[in-house]
């Protein structure tokens, strides 16, 4: 913002005048979505997959305990011996609900967020559901991943995840 002072003449306290500029530079602060790459997270590995396709979490070699997301150490036993592997793209919705207020910036509103049940492995997951309104779903729909590019401001690609009813993951 710039401002400047300006006195008219008129009787009473001093004016200024203030301008807003037309677009303002979002602070990283706002900007919703991690960055990926492996200067700013240890589970870089996750997203590098994500960006070919490949929806993935981390799995304990010594207890065979699965979690999502990936970790950087067991919480079940503590172990720092940890693999990737690849996970189902497809599930069911086992929950869902409608953001109707204001939601994070970039993301108009209202959409579908839900908990996925992913088949044939013991993960649920949180995903944005895409491609559907709230009204026009019901729990136990089939929904299939949708991997989504985020144009941003960051000095590398970045990738994230949604879902949608299967059938409309274009």
């Amino acid at each position: 913002m710039t401002g400047h002072d300006t006195d008219d003449g008129a009787d009473g306290p001093p004016r200024k005048t203030v301008s807003v500029p037309d677009t303002i530079e979002l602070p990283r602060l706002l900007d919703f979505y991690d960055l990926q790459d492996a200067d700013h997270t240890r589970i870089h590995e996750f997203y590098d997959r994500l960006r070919e396709g490949d929806l993935s979490t981390t799995q304990c070699g010594d207890c065979g305990a699965l979690h999502f997301p990936p970790r950087v150490v067991c919480p079940e036993c503590t172990s720092d011996d940890l693999a990737y592997v690849s996970l189902p793209h497809e599930g069911e919705l086992f929950a869902f609900g409608a953001v109707r207020g204001s939601g994070p910036l970039g993301m108009d509103t209202p959409f579908v967020t839900g908990v996925v049940d992913l088949d044939g492995v013991d993960v649920q997951l949180s995903a944005r559901i895409d491609g559907a309104d709230y009204d026009d779903l019901a729990i136990g729909d089939p929904v299939a991943l949708r991997i989504v590019d985020v144009d941003g401001p960051a000095d590398h690609d970045r990738v994230f995840y949604q879902f949608a009813p299967r059938g409309d993951t274009a």
